[in-house]
């Protein structure tokens, strides 16, 4: 079942009863509106006035939603998320820490071939030369020594939106659409890291990313397969008519948070997207495991004719 994706952008007092969110507001006028908790996968608290009560945390944290709080620009800057969200954690973390440097290359030849493929699809969609991408996703080595993930990024990104900018680098502080790529990249990211957990796994050790300042480095190893999904997405707003690209509004992140339902392709199957990450992260904890030795990763879905 796809868990929903909540957003608070406006005043309210966040509690629980009886397994419910129960969602009050300032006006008298606003009735109660209550939510089963277990219908919930993420969570984003963005206004300074929404109060939440250590009871719905806990609730929260026990059905393994992610947790996100944004800072005065809207951006998401926070995520908590559940510390024992598998009954095999021990060994599964016992696992993930003593994989060997082999293994982890393996992996992640998978995750940039994967990557790679599905940033070829999007620039076939979109009617641009996709060929050199698709060539380099099928000779990715183990461990990228080539480093054919930079080299596809830096094509992918000159013709991903050639029909709207000229002159579009691909930055965290540069210009629109950056905004909402960073947007959508950080509600990916705490998918990957709450699928992570669910799976037992810690998103802190990654099998590529190792940065000591970054918390989650094996999710972002994981969501990377993903983020050409949240460019399409992206693209279908900026050919959205009478929208303000440039600002966060409630409205545009209204349509970036149909991120967790965009249907993927995951084997021969279409699974929404929070589905399809589950079901990734399940397969690394095996491969980390070595009960299996592919990753089950996502694909573009093609139009339905």
């Amino acid at each position: 079942m796809i868990k929903r994706t909540l957003y608070f952008g406006n005043p309210a007092y966040l509690s629980t009863k009886d397994q419910q969110m129960v969602i009050s507001f300032p006006e008298e006028e606003k009735e109660k509106v209550s939510i089963p908790i277990e219908d919930i996968g993420v969570t984003i608290l963005d206004h300074y006035q929404v109060t939440i009560s250590q009871a719905l945390i806990h609730r929260l944290m026990e059905n393994n939603v992610a947790l996100i709080t944004c800072d005065d620009r809207h951006l998401p800057t926070g995520l908590h998320l559940n510390l024992s969200g598998h009954t095999l954690q021990q060994e599964r973390f016992t696992a993930q820490l003593q994989a060997t440097e082999p293994t982890k290359k393996r992996l992640w030849q998978q995750v940039i071939s994967s990557k790679i493929k599905n940033q070829a699809a999007l620039l076939e969609a979109i009617y641009q030369d996709h060929e050199a991408l698709l060539r380099w996703s099928k000779q990715v080595k183990s461990g990228d020594p080539d480093n054919l993930e930079a080299r596809a990024a830096a094509v992918y990104w000159k013709k991903l939106f050639t029909a709207h900018t000229d002159d579009f680098k691909r930055g965290r502080f540069e210009d629109e659409p950056n905004n909402m790529l960073n947007y959508g990249y950080a509600i990916l990211r705490a998918i990957a890291a709450r699928s992570l957990v669910g799976s037992g796994l810690l998103p802190t050790f990654g099998i590529h990313h190792h940065n000591r300042y970054n918390a989650y480095c094996l999710a972002d190893d994981i969501m990377e397969p993903y983020r050409p999904f949240v460019d399409e997405l992206v693209l279908s707003i900026m050919d959205m008519e009478d929208i303000d690209i440039y600002d966060l509004s409630p409205e545009l992140k209204k349509h970036l948070l149909q991120l967790p339902t965009i249907d993927v392709m995951l084997g021969k199957e279409r699974r929404p997207l929070m589905v399809a990450m589950q079901h990734t992260t399940a397969s690394l904890a095996e491969c980390l495991l070595g009960n299996r030795d592919k990753l089950k990763l996502p694909e573009r879905c093609k139009p339905i004719a």
